[in-house]
């Protein structure tokens, strides 16, 4: 089975807001197992173009950015897990991987079927993306402690018992990926 690892929105303005040094480390080390294994290693970050003419004032998460400078500004991947030459970086639009993206076309253009989620926040993106790759039929797989949220309590209750209704959930030391 082709699988390829997700890794989204670890843009430094996210990650300055989930404060975990452990984190990164151990995003780092899926990711670096991923490429020993030769699984496409992608990354999905939010943007918006100059201006922000995508975003709807009435959109609670970003809609303070519609018309505002900051729309379209640079918000670079955090530099201690930044893309190689070999992968591949995909905006999004929304909160999903999916919304606004070219994802689906990438993931179809390389054949996979497998997406092994991680990222920032367990309770954004991961859950917005998990709940709808499920829906594409994707085979999922969620590194837990390669997601983060702000609220352990929300990250136990999605990685422990909503999460397992869709995919698998282990941890970076026990993926074998494949």
């Amino acid at each position: 089975m082709t699988s390829a690892l997700l890794v989204m929105d670890v843009q430094e303005a996210v990650v300055a807001r989930y404060p975990d040094p452990a984190y990164l480390p151990r995003l780092a080390e899926a990711i670096a197992k991923a490429r020993a294994a030769n699984i496409p290693v992608i990354y999905v970050t939010v943007g918006f173009r100059v201006g922000g003419p995508e975003i709807d004032a009435r959109n609670r998460m970003f809609g303070r950015l519609a018309g505002s400078p900051y729309a379209g500004q640079p918000n670079p991947i955090h530099p201690a897990v930044a893309p190689a030459e070999a992968d591949i970086v995909v905006v999004k639009r929304r909160v999903s991987a999916f919304a606004g993206s070219d994802l689906e076309l990438v993931l179809r253009a390389r054949g996979v079927r497998e997406i092994v989620l991680t990222g920032i926040a367990t309770s954004g993106v991961v859950l917005s993306t998990l709940r709808e790759a499920a829906d594409r039929d994707y085979e999922l797989t969620v590194l837990a402690d390669a997601c983060l949220d702000n609220d352990p309590e929300v990250h136990r209750v999605l990685t422990e018992k909503v999460f397992p209704a869709q995919a698998d959930v282990t941890t970076t030391g026990e993926w074998a990926p494949r």
